[in-house]
């Protein structure tokens, strides 16, 4: 199931396999939301998992950081309008997508 693959993807990032992580998590990712759309909560959590995949990476380069960062901003939006601004996931997502982005702003100044 996509729980079970959710799962399964976190103990890949917990024990630092992030190559695996990350194909193993697109993969999946795309099966959900072709089976359940985009909005749905188990492919809401699959895209959370494979953006901390692509940032917790210590190989992780700008563009995996770039595509962490679009992840998470999509994400964001979909959880404000499923969960509400002030669901607790929905404000975790966007303390993450801050994170993302001073991360990216101090890597990568411009």
């Amino acid at each position: 199931t996509l729980i079970s693959a959710g799962l399964l993807g976190l103990c890949l990032i917990r024990n630092k396999l992030f190559v695996e992580a990350k194909r193993f998590l697109r993969k999946e990712l795309s099966l959900a939301q072709e089976a359940l759309g985009r909005d749905h909560n188990a492919t809401l959590n699959l895209s959370s998992y494979l953006y901390q995949a692509l940032d917790e990476d210590p190989k992780s380069t700008r563009e995996d950081l770039v595509e962490a960062e679009r992840i998470i901003a999509d994400t964001v939006q979909r959880r404000r309008r499923v969960l509400g601004p002030a669901h607790p996931a929905t404000r975790e997502v966007e303390d993450y997508l801050a994170k993302v982005r001073e991360k990216l702003a101090r890597m990568y100044p411009e």
